[in-house]
């Protein structure tokens, strides 16, 4: 199963490396639909490398286009998770956690029982919230479309989470080219980007869940 699991690996980072090499819209959009499904692949692959390209001064690509496209992207393949979880049921969702296959989409039972827990806790507003936490960000939509949520809910809260998010990231490849030589490859960008992309989450998740005391405490002082 692992030498299984380490040939699918081999085979992504040989699409990544493709990618990279031939960014445009296109890919953006696909690779954040895949991002939000069910399979794994980090947002932070793609969005900060195609930001950087968008400044580079003979590209064709736009930064505000890159974030609208990443988030476009995010949407479908938060649906797709949203409708095949409301469509097939708890025990089909939790069996395919429990299969091989599921396995090998680095998806198990504890994680969408996490993401089922936070959902729980946190209501409708988790699918904002848990856009911007790692290893959430991806399954949350399952307990949504699980628990039946409404859909222009849904939606609201995706777009915003996923946009902050969308942002985040564009403006680390933006800092990025501020930073490095002329030269670096979009492969490079990636692998810095790595390095910030999770911290930089937490902190925005952080600042998101003061506001919204913030306006609680207010809404509530007002009556």
């Amino acid at each position: 199963m692992e030498q299984l699991i380490d040939f699918v690996q081999q085979i992504l980072n040989y699409w990544i490396d493709f990618i990279l090499q031939n960014l445009n819209y296109w890919w953006v959009c696909i690779f954040m639909i895949i991002e939000s499904s069910f399979i794994p692949f980090p947002s932070e692959v793609i969005v900060p490398p195609a930001a950087f390209l968008s400044m580079l001064a003979d590209s064709p690509m736009n930064i505000f286009l890159v974030i609208v496209v990443a988030t476009i992207g995010a949407d479908l393949g938060a649906l797709i998770n949203y409708f095949l979880a409301k469509w097939l049921g708890r025990p089909i969702v939790y069996k395919f956690a429990d299969s091989r296959f599921g396995h090998m989409c680095l998806i198990d039972r504890a994680k969408v029982e996490h993401a089922e827990e936070y959902f729980r806790q946190h209501g409708a507003t988790s699918t904002f919230f848990g856009r911007l936490i790692p290893a959430v960000r991806q399954l949350i939509s399952i307990p949504a479309g699980l628990a039946g949520m409404r859909l222009d809910h849904f939606l609201l809260y995706t777009t915003l989470g996923a946009g902050i998010w969308n942002t985040v990231l564009a403006l680390i490849g933006y800092a990025i080219y501020t930073q490095v030589p002329a030269g670096t490859t979009t492969a490079q960008v990636a692998e810095i980007a790595k390095g910030y992309s999770h911290e930089i989450g937490y902190v925005i998740l952080g600042l998101a869940i003061v506001v919204v005391a913030v306006l609680i405490y207010k809404g509530r002082k007002k009556q």
